[in-house]
């Protein structure tokens, strides 16, 4: 997919609410696996996906993950997110690539 990088962009795309609404919605949505839990592993799962230009997200991905378990419910949570306010070029609304870290801390 063609995407702009996130520095490149007139205006970033946000999650409703802002950065604060952001990290509330991670840490009320974040399930904690038992196997990492019980293992003691924690960690920030470093994940990309791209805000579409309708607000959706798609091309979720871990770019540094800790343990497969943790990986995947830091996807599960974006990809459950609601819809983005789309970032855009000249008020045009574009496809932006996004970077995210998920923090799992005991």
């Amino acid at each position: 997919i063609e995407a702009y990088d996130m520095t490149t962009v007139d205006v970033q795309p946000t999650f409703p609410g802002g950065m604060s609404a952001l990290y509330s919605y991670i840490n009320n949505s974040r399930r904690y696996p038992a196997s990492a839990y019980q293992n003691g592993i924690q960690g920030r799962v470093l994940c990309s996906f791209v805000v579409n230009s309708d607000g959706t997200l798609s091309h979720i991905s871990v770019i540094k993950g800790i343990d497969p378990s943790l990986d995947s419910e830091a996807i599960r949570i974006i990809e459950e997110m609601p819809r983005w306010q789309a970032g855009s070029i000249d008020n045009k609304p574009v496809p932006i690539y996004c970077i995210l870290p998920i923090v799992f801390r005991l």
